[in-house]
């Protein structure tokens, strides 16, 4: 009787262990997917560095000017499942990427995966980044080549059980990944430029992974009901605010405002632009004035929502 018993409980293992196994298998991009090797335009994909915000993560700690490009790692990210490390992106060989193609690069982008096959946390926001183009992603890749090689690795991510268990992240995108689909829907009256602002933000500027409220606590994916409704702060201190058109938002900021504040760091009321914030406007004031107005007229577009209690 007794061996019996062992013999199903040895079972029932091995069952949920294949189960497991095969539910956290890697699922890389199909080819179709993916842009040829040597498609990408690096002066197209400097402009999507500074949509995407590389740099504020990558880049060493208050880097400015050139040491912006040297992407060897930055500063930790200290959150309530343990601190993050943003890796060596650099086009170094050994240290960073420089030994990647450009599907390796795409599946990290977009599906969250390294050349070896094993899960990215989403602390890098692929979430997002499944909504860009593959020729975005191209162009990326191509000005990525371009940057300074940096030795030395990132230190490895310093996380609390049960999210140190890294397949356990393929159960999360099958869950939360997504397809690439529009967060939200824009009025049927919805211009061009607001079409735009909404890929921008969305995909590359990824604005939704702070301003977002999260479900599970802040362990799951990105409530799209609230959607840049304002949310927690990942590291812990206040709250990222509120960006849609509601009262509880920026309803009485015009479009015009949103484009200065975003090039200058000025608010409409004379206050500046503070804490992460600061590096976020200054990359996207690198970008071309028109794409500042798409995402002021994305934000003046978007449905008007308050946070919830």
């Amino acid at each position: 009787m007794l061996n019996n018993i062992l013999i199903a409980i040895f079972v029932v293992v091995l069952a949920g262990a294949g189960a497991f196994k095969l539910l956290t298998l890697p699922h890389p991009l199909e080819d179709s997917r993916i842009a040829a090797e040597d498609s990408g335009d690096a002066a197209r994909g400097e402009r999507i560095f500074w949509a995407g915000g590389c740099a504020s993560c990558h880049a060493p700690s208050k880097a400015e000017g050139d040491a912006k490009l040297k992407l060897g790692g930055g500063d930790p990210l200290t959150t309530d499942f343990g601190t993050f490390h943003a890796p060596n992106i650099s086009p170094d060989a050994q240290d960073g990427i420089g030994g990647w193609d450009l599907a390796d690069f795409a599946n990290a982008m977009q599906r969250g995966l390294d050349p070896e096959g094993r899960h990215l946390y989403p602390a890098f926001p692929y979430t997002s980044y499944v909504r860009m183009t593959p020729q975005d992603v191209a162009d990326l890749w191509a000005f990525m080549k371009t940057l300074p090689a940096v030795e030395g690795e990132a230190p490895a991510n310093d996380l609390a059980f049960p999210f140190n268990i890294r397949p356990a992240v393929g159960l999360w995108k099958l869950v939360f990944l997504g397809d690439g689909s529009p967060a939200v829907e824009l009025p049927e009256d919805a211009s061009e430029p607001a079409h735009r602002g909404q890929y921008l933000v969305e995909g590359p500027g990824h604005c939704g992974e702070c301003h977002t409220p999260r479900s599970f606590g802040g362990a799951g994916g990105l409530n799209t009901g609230e959607w840049l409704a304002g949310a927690p702060n990942p590291e812990g201190e206040g709250n990222v605010p509120n960006i849609t058109p509601s009262e509880d938002g920026i309803g009485d900021w015009s479009a015009s405002d949103i484009a200065y504040y975003l090039e200058t760091g000025f608010t409409p009321d004379f206050d500046s632009v503070g804490g992460a914030m600061v590096d976020v406007q200054e990359n996207i004031a690198r970008l071309p004035a028109e794409d500042r107005a798409a995402i002021a007229a994305y934000l003046k577009a978007v449905p008007a929502e308050s946070p919830a209690p």
